[in-house]
């Protein structure tokens, strides 16, 4: 049994990365100034952030269901399953769509809601691949992710409020009181959606904000203070140099652990804007 693993480009992996992974990647279309760009495809991270700094009108959208089943069909001309592993539901409709779609390919194609996205929809799939290998089905696969879905955490940073104003996730008044005070907000994910987790005068305190919120959960939640069962990444939108920098502290405080260094979704940097920096955990499989 050849099982496939797909995933989309929320994931934070390219084209290229994707099949050095053994991946599918379905890269997420977006409409700026009324054209139809796809991440990864036909817009790059650099060209993305040039338009958003020159104030284009950027949307986010699904994928269409002629995209993904012609992404399936193509797939399964050589596999005999599909494990697809959308971003969460809780932020986008591409999940439920997906499964609706699947159920028109007599069990070959087995969508997954396990609540991720960037770093730990990444994990999700690098477990999936694993479990391929291993000779499990596709449902098998889907199964053990499900079980896993709340076996993850991320904490992100924000270097500006435009963003978070412009998609009503704040007011405006929040945002230009924060911008005068230099308020830097922590978010969450755990589960399903995006959340407020904290407030930093600077990106220094941001940063200390989120080492010790996941030092936390490694702790607490995943019993792993030592990060030896779990993966450990720093995710950014637009400077990377802020992020290694990053890692090099995460590095001093797990120095046994590999930690992956990816830039966030262009989906989640629509809303956050340029500048944000997160850190992850995920459960691997064993």
């Amino acid at each position: 049994m050849k099982v496939a693993i797909v995933t989309d480009s929320n994931s934070g992996v390219t084209q290229q990365e994707g099949k050095d992974l053994g991946l599918f990647i379905l890269p997420m279309p977006f409409m700026i100034n009324e054209t139809t760009f796809f991440e990864g495809i036909t817009l790059s991270q650099e060209e993305f952030y040039n338009k958003l700094a020159d104030n284009a009108d950027v949307l986010t959208s699904q994928p269409t269901p002629d995209a993904v089943m012609g992404l399936w069909d193509e797939i399964l001309e050589e596999y005999d399953q599909i494990v697809h592993i959308p971003m969460s539901s809780g932020l986008s409709g591409s999940c439920q769509t997906a499964k609706m779609l699947a159920e028109d390919y007599d069990g070959k194609v087995e969508v997954v809601n396990d609540h991720r996205i960037s770093l730990t929809q990444l994990q999700s799939a690098l477990n999936a691949k694993a479990l391929a290998d291993q000779g499990k089905t596709a449902k098998e696969i889907r199964e053990c992710l499900e079980a896993d879905k709340y076996e993850s955490s991320i904490y992100i940073t924000v270097n500006t409020l435009k963003y978070l104003k412009k998609g009503g996730r704040i007011t405006a008044t929040a945002a230009a009181v924060g911008t005068v005070l230099s308020i830097k907000p922590v978010l969450t994910i755990q589960g399903e959606k995006l959340d407020a987790f904290a407030k930093a005068r600077s990106m220094k305190s941001a940063k200390k904000l989120m080492v010790s919120a996941i030092q936390k959960d490694l702790e607490e939640r995943f019993n792993d203070p030592e990060c030896s069962n779990m993966s450990l990444g720093v995710a950014y939108t637009e400077d990377r140099e802020q992020a290694e920098d990053f890692k090099k502290e995460l590095q001093e405080i797990w120095p046994n652990t590999d930690i992956a260094v990816y830039p966030l979704g262009l989906s989640v940097a629509c809303h956050i804007g340029p500048g944000a920096l997160a850190v992850a955990c995920a459960k691997k499989v064993k």
